[in-house]
């Protein structure tokens, strides 16, 4: 896989090139996840988002998720990528790859990198409204689902 398994990055993701690094031809399945900037939050409009992020302990905690994803599922490739800085409606804030010999494994590690990375690496998102009222909101809140 080229580059880390995990990364910031503070301009717009080439999803393309990031699914074409984990491809392999061992495996059958390559599964994506794209989180994009949406026009809303509860109840509340939003125009943009602005992220930020402890950056060295990000990125080491980023790596450890990559490592505990690559243990627990049988997978080849991981890949997780972060955006910083300010974003606009529809932009990708975060994209996770995932490539694997069958489906059910990828699916099951990315979902489990993207609720990882959302519960334990440091990132805080600002949300600027129409209204012009702004705040910031740390990334913590995981599905409801139960663990893979």
């Amino acid at each position: 896989m080229d580059g880390p398994g995990f990364s910031f990055s503070r301009s717009a993701l080439d999803v393309p090139d990031l699914a074409r690094a984990l491809a392999d031809p061992a495996c059958g399945a390559l599964v994506g996840f794209e989180g994009r900037v949406r026009d809303h939050n509860e109840g509340r409009h939003v125009e943009r988002l602005e992220y930020e992020g402890y950056e060295e302990l990000g990125l080491k905690e980023g790596a450890r998720i990559i490592a505990e994803a690559l243990e627990r599922f049988d997978i080849a490739h991981a890949r997780c990528v972060h955006r910083l800085g300010l974003l606009a409606l529809g932009d990708i804030a975060v994209w996770v790859g995932v490539s694997a010999h069958h489906r059910g494994e990828a699916f099951a590690a990315c979902r489990y990198i993207i609720d990882e990375v959302k519960d334990r690496v440091p990132i805080w998102k600002k949300e600027h409204y129409a209204d012009g009222d702004s705040g910031w909101i740390n990334c913590e809140v995981r599905s409801e689902a139960p663990p893979p």
